[in-house]
């Protein structure tokens, strides 16, 4: 089987490969799409990590999950166990896989991927690369520029395969059941009054991305204030231990949802909601594909040609330091890229909400 027949429409079993986290896994829906458009009768599998594993409920071309942490993405917390290597090759060959389609950022090597892919006789596999694999890959495009954004980075690739792309936009598709799930969440809050409302996600799993969240709270609660809208603060189990200060300042704005969604459901009220403040994290992305007015506080860990939502409908805030894009995981500089008082993050968000009345 040669690239020609993958592009002319050959009935396969394709595996794509995105092993980072939920909003990287979003960002591979384009590709997706396309690929199920290209072949239409095709198997595709996703092979994901645990945590982006879970963005596959809002990804309805996808068959089938592979969920799995791999050694190259650890980052340190997996023990040395070579026979666990070798599982995930005889898991790979069992799933008798036509192509492998890797999709990486600009700072990762394919290679890796492509190795265990060859070992379990994958006979076509794609990356793109900075290196010089010797054979690993069997389309090995050369690398994009580092600036280029993440999703062009992915259809790229694709189209070197000879895909045909028609739409390069995110897409999701939210369950129905969980679009009524989030509303009887809404509903058993006494302060859910009416059918619109802000949403407020104002933590991520990386600290040099985090926004003060008392500032966060100071400026929803005043934009709740003139909108007379209420605040749905939404983020995993693990932020309900340092929400109490943020809750007290919505006061009888806020409608706690901290821990309590799914993220079908956070995908339902982010596409419902009128307004989302934000971090630079999974809920931009999800954002972006529901093409909900957004306001990011938008840290220098990253470029923001690299990640940034493209629908047009939202802004990105931040502050202009020399030590941007730092890909750090912890800021020792005390976040000065995220010095944004609430009154900037009040004023783009009511320029969001008056775009979305004209």
């Amino acid at each position: 089987m040669n690239y020609d027949e993958l592009a002319m429409g050959a009935k396969v079993n394709i595996l794509v490969m995105r092993l980072d986290n939920i909003g990287d896994v979003i960002m591979t829906s384009p590709v997706l799409r396309a690929i199920k458009e290209n072949l239409p009768e095709c198997r595709l599998t996703l092979m994901a990590s645990p945590g982006g594993a879970q963005a596959a409920e809002l990804l309805p071309w996808v068959n089938e999950v592979l969920t799995w942490r791999v050694l190259w993405q650890d980052l340190g917390k997996l023990d040395f166990d070579p026979a666990r290597e070798w599982e995930l090759v005889e898991v790979l060959k069992a799933g008798k896989f036509d192509a492998a389609i890797i999709l990486t950022s600009f700072s990762q090597s394919p290679h890796p991927a492509a190795f265990l892919c060859y070992l379990a006789n994958i006979p076509l596999r794609l990356g793109e690369s900075k290196e010089c694999g010797q054979g690993v890959l069997t389309l090995e495009v050369p690398a994009a520029p580092d600036e280029i954004h993440q999703v062009e980075r992915n259809l790229r690739l694709i189209e070197a395969a000879g895909f045909q792309v028609g739409d390069r936009n995110l897409c999701i598709q939210i369950p129905e059941a969980a679009k009524q799930e989030a509303l009887t969440l809404l509903m058993q809050s006494e302060n859910y009054q009416s059918t619109s409302y802000l949403l407020l996600n104002p933590w991520t799993s990386c600290q040099s991305r985090n926004y003060d969240s008392q500032r966060f709270a100071i400026a929803a609660r005043q934009i709740a204030e003139l909108t007379q809208m209420p605040v749905v603060v939404t983020g995993v189990e693990k932020d309900q231990s340092k929400s109490a200060s943020l809750l007290s300042i919505l006061g009888e704005y806020a409608i706690d949802l901290i821990g309590k969604t799914t993220l079908s459901q956070l995908a339902a009220l982010i596409s419902d909601a009128e307004l989302v403040l934000t971090n630079n994290t999974s809920t931009m992305h999800i954002a972006d594909a529901t093409q909900t007015p957004t306001v990011v506080m938008f840290a220098g860990t990253e470029l923001k040609s690299q990640w940034q939502p493209r629908s047009g409908h939202s802004y990105l805030l931040n502050r202009p330091t020399a030590c941007s894009p730092c890909y750090a995981f912890t800021c020792p500089y005390n976040l000065e890229c995220l010095d944004i008082p609430p009154e900037e993050v009040v004023a783009s968000s009511l320029r969001l909400l008056k775009e979305k009345q004209c």
